[in-house]
């Protein structure tokens, strides 16, 4: 199974934001012939303080979603946090994301199953990759046809993550398709006064020894200039810097 990339920036900032990256990915996607999606969220509802910026909401988010799929011709990846945004996400995008502190909320899984588009899940920070067969089935029973899954690291005390690699074999038990968070993993969650940290700098690290362990697709939350991200920036990757990655990755 060839890898697949999802990438892009952490919540829609800007009409223009989506614009570069997407321009990027679409040259990545043409000159490699990899499978590439955009990725972005319309509304971040699980930041850490209550003056996190969220994005656009909803009915505008999706459409400047849109617009990037009708510009450059990118499938879709976004997040929902709550049952009613599935059936109109549905409408836009290809995948529905299920973050991962929310794995486990059945309402959601069914919603997002019963649009018919692919639902990636999110192995939650408390999980184990066994676990993770019982929202697969909660997915499949209720009409998922394609369901992947997305280790993400395990909290290791506060303010920390650790990557057990043995998940993504073990979690090849229940779909076929792994993909290895490679940003998220490296995060210090509610690390920096109010926000999140994160170790950018082991990102490709991440990336390599996930391929090792047999993963077959890869996320990468990615900004022209992620010192200056409304969300994420700390663990985010730059975004010149993706090219090279994703050349790695598929030698």
């Amino acid at each position: 199974m060839k890898p697949l990339f999802i990438a892009g920036p952490c919540v829609i900032e800007s009409a223009e934001l989506l614009d570069v990256v997407a321009a990027k990915l679409a040259q990545i996607k043409e000159q490699t012939g990899a499978e590439v999606y955009f990725k972005a969220s319309f509304d971040k509802a699980n930041r850490t303080s209550i003056h996190s910026f969220r994005g656009p909401g909803l009915e505008q988010g999706l459409q400047m979603l849109a617009d990037i799929k009708a510009k450059y011709g990118l499938p879709l990846l976004t997040d929902v946090h709550e049952s009613f945004q599935a059936t109109a996400a549905g409408e836009v995008v290809d995948v529905l994301q299920i973050p991962a502190f929310l794995c486990r909320q059945t309402d959601l899984l069914v919603a997002a199953s019963q649009t018919g588009k692919v639902v990636n899940i999110k192995k939650a920070q408390f999980l184990s990759g066994e676990d993770m067969q019982f929202p697969v089935e909660k997915c499949r029973e209720t009409g998922a046809k394609e369901v992947w899954l997305t280790e993400r690291g395990n909290i290791y005390g506060y303010n920390n993550l650790v990557v057990d690699f043995r998940n993504i074999p073990l979690m090849k038990n229940y779909t076929d398709r792994v993909i290895m968070d490679c940003t998220h993993s490296v995060q210090r969650p509610g690390a920096a006064g109010g926000k999140t940290g994160g170790n950018r700098e082991f990102v490709p690290a991440m990336a390599k020894a996930a391929k090792a362990f047999g993963a077959n697709g890869y996320f990468f939350e990615t900004h022209p200039n992620p010192e200056a991200a409304l969300s994420d920036g700390p663990n985010m990757l730059y975004l010149d810097e993706l090219d090279g990655l994703i050349q790695d990755l598929l030698a």
